[in-house]
């Protein structure tokens, strides 16, 4: 399954949880599930959207490891906390810009989505992307996304004036270079 990619589209997500079930399911997480899906604007919608780690390609999170736990392999995924070496600071869990990381507090031990580097490296799909039955999740080649979709798979963020280039493509509308986000455009506004 090399040359396939991973795609996130937000707008086909209908909050089943059959990934964060699945996810559990995979032998590297011991049960665990390290995806989660979040609810877009919870005071207004039921829309949701799988939160799946970005793997970075300069992971924050493994820049500000003071224990230099954080590895990204040589195929870009960038791996769980080291357990021999990482200390329980979260110091990645504030870093993250796309939120992803967890402090399992059970394992004293930062844990996110690998992409089921353990299925991912032996040529099988994701365990979250097998059991999605909208396709909010894919893992597909580059050319079967773009004929079976009008939106335009997009890996650049920006977040204020810093640019995240990442190996997970988030599907957007057809004109997106990038993928802007304000945090203050995602702020309750409170009324008085």
């Amino acid at each position: 399954m090399f040359g396939f990619k991973f795609y996130v589209d937000p707008s086909r997500c209908i909050g089943c949880q059959s990934c964060v079930n699945a996810c559990a399911e995979c032998d590297t997480h011991r049960g665990t599930p390290l995806i989660h899906v979040d609810y877009l604007d919870r005071r207004n919608s039921i829309a949701s959207v799988p939160t799946v780690c970005m793997h970075c390609d300069d992971p924050t999170c493994a820049e500000v490891c003071p224990a230099d736990a954080i590895k990204k392999n040589e195929d870009g995924v960038v791996q769980s906390s080291l357990k021999p070496r990482c200390i329980a600071c979260s110091n990645c869990v504030l870093a993250c810009p796309f939120g992803v990381p967890k402090m399992m507090v059970e394992f004293e031990q930062m844990m996110k989505c690998d992409m089921c580097y353990d299925r991912t490296s032996a040529g099988k799909r994701p365990m979250c992307a097998t059991v999605c039955p909208s396709q909010a999740l894919a893992y597909v080649p580059p050319d079967r996304m773009s004929r079976e979709r009008r939106e335009k798979p997009v890996n650049v963020f920006h977040f204020g004036k810093q640019e995240v280039t990442t190996k997970v493509f988030v599907m957007a509308p057809a004109e997106s270079a990038a993928i802007h986000v304000d945090v203050v455009n995602y702020m309750w506004e409170e009324s008085l």
